[in-house]
């Protein structure tokens, strides 16, 4: 048996993918290599020589990827943080962009000891473990509608269990319910979210149009109608001086802060670009009222007499 070049099958896997349109032919045909030798990606170098069964392997896996299947559900996971994440069909596959919230969420929480988060629309967990992975000392509570999601979400944070870091709290529950987390009201650190925000009808990859679930990418005519819901959660759970980061489609830089805004116990509202310079994710902290009270006043009402 010949042995052969990985380096001649990785191009080849480049040029297939590259003809099917993948946006980074060569860094997915390395990540599918790297899977199926078991190998980091930068090690791929010190396996110059491979057996024909493993170029037959990597064209095989390499067809499925030009096929637009996720490249996360061929490999089966997908990283946030420092944490791997079991993902596949039912579930959002997490993107790099969300980095950058979890970023600043950990960043706000720098000088706070044993910190109460709460992830909304956590899908996989990802946000959620991410943030236990990094801060054992938090209380993270993580919230997710979809049965199908919210299995991922169980497994990916039984594996964490399981690997004695520190467990997230799940919730079956939907942003649109007032009395979602009531106990929590007032008491949270921070709140994280990446929920459905494409504006219904915008054209969408393959791999996520045909794969990642219509409900979490979709959030209606506009892309706000989660994200409504969403500030107003956030708005009822944070404690004074808590920070909230909602990501957002890269048309929503003017009104997801705008929305933000609107809510008087909000404050510090800022908007946050990717590593491409394109709007990306909003925050702001909540502030006491000038009253002391901790009522909401741009949601309040008023009883008939």
């Amino acid at each position: 048996m010949i042995r052969q070049p990985l380096r001649l099958a990785i191009l080849e896997a480049e040029r297939m993918l590259s003809a099917a349109g993948v946006a980074s032919p060569r860094t997915d045909a390395e990540l599918l290599a790297a899977h199926l030798l078991g190998v980091e990606r930068t090690k791929l170098m010190m396996v110059p020589l491979v057996d024909p069964p493993v170029v037959r392997a990597l064209h095989e896996l390499v067809r499925k990827r030009a096929a637009r299947i996720p490249l996360q559900h061929i490999t089966g996971n997908a990283a946030l943080g420092d944490v791997t994440l079991e993902v596949g069909p039912g579930v959002f596959v997490p993107r790099p962009e969300t980095e950058l919230l979890l970023a600043w969420g950990l960043a706000t929480l720098e000088d706070v000891e044993r910190p109460v988060v709460v992830d909304l629309c956590t899908g996989s967990g990802a946000l959620a473990l991410a943030v236990a992975n990094a801060r054992p000392d938090a209380q993270v509570h993580a919230v997710e509608k979809d049965p199908g999601a919210l299995t991922w979400a169980r497994r990916n944070a039984d594996r964490q269990a399981e690997a004695g870091d520190n467990p997230i709290r799940l919730y079956s529950g939907d942003v649109t319910d007032p009395m979602l987390l009531m106990e929590l009201e007032g008491l949270v650190d921070l709140v994280l979210c990446n929920p459905p925000y494409v504006p219904e009808g915008t054209p969408v990859p393959p791999e996520v149009g045909e794969h990642d679930p219509h409900d979490a990418v979709f959030g209606g005519r506009d892309g706000l109608d989660v994200v409504r819901h969403v500030i107003g959660c956030a708005a009822r759970l944070l404690r004074p001086g808590g920070g909230v980061a909602i990501e957002h489609d890269d048309t929503h830089g003017g009104s997801v802060p705008a929305l933000l805004s609107a809510r008087r116990v909000l404050c510090d509202v800022r908007d946050h670009t990717d590593l491409a310079g394109r709007p990306r994710f909003a925050t702001a902290r909540r502030t006491e009222p000038a009253d002391g009270s901790t009522a909401d006043p741009s949601t309040s009402v008023s009883a008939g007499s």
